[in-house]
């Protein structure tokens, strides 16, 4: 199981950026008729692990966290395994290692848990400067 994250970097406050996470076929396969779901968590300093927004296979439902609704958007793009987390209006609150993962288990109504995932990715650090 692979899962790689990629996008992050430097933006001033108000900026965008664009994160990627690219996964196996093999990764999806592992997964008993394809029910599985992508996520993104993401680490503050000196805070826990928190949720920002998960997509279910086929790309038709999303949840997100209060705190990033109406500025990040999730999506998929099937054609290359990757699960794309679009962050417009950052705020410095938004720093932090943002991960991405994956899960076989199904919460229609939202939000995951950090225990629900099964394989994690390497994070990759998105700093908002003020």
């Amino acid at each position: 199981v692979q899962l790689q994250a990629s996008g992050g970097g430097l933006v001033q406050a108000g900026g965008s950026m664009r994160l990627s996470c690219a996964a196996s076929t093999r990764t999806f396969n592992s997964y008993s008729a394809g029910r599985y779901a992508l996520a993104w968590f993401r680490q503050a300093p000196g805070k826990e692990r928190e949720f920002v927004a998960a997509v279910n296979r086929s790309g038709g439902k999303t949840h997100y966290a209060d705190s990033v609704k109406g500025r990040f958007t999730i999506s998929r793009d099937n054609a290359k395994n990757t699960v794309i987390l679009q962050m417009n209006t950052l705020k410095p609150e938004d720093t932090a290692v943002y991960y991405c993962a994956i899960t076989g288990t199904q919460r229609p109504a939202g939000p995951y848990q950090i225990t629900d995932m099964d394989y994690w990715g390497k994070g990759t650090l998105v700093t908002v400067s003020s």
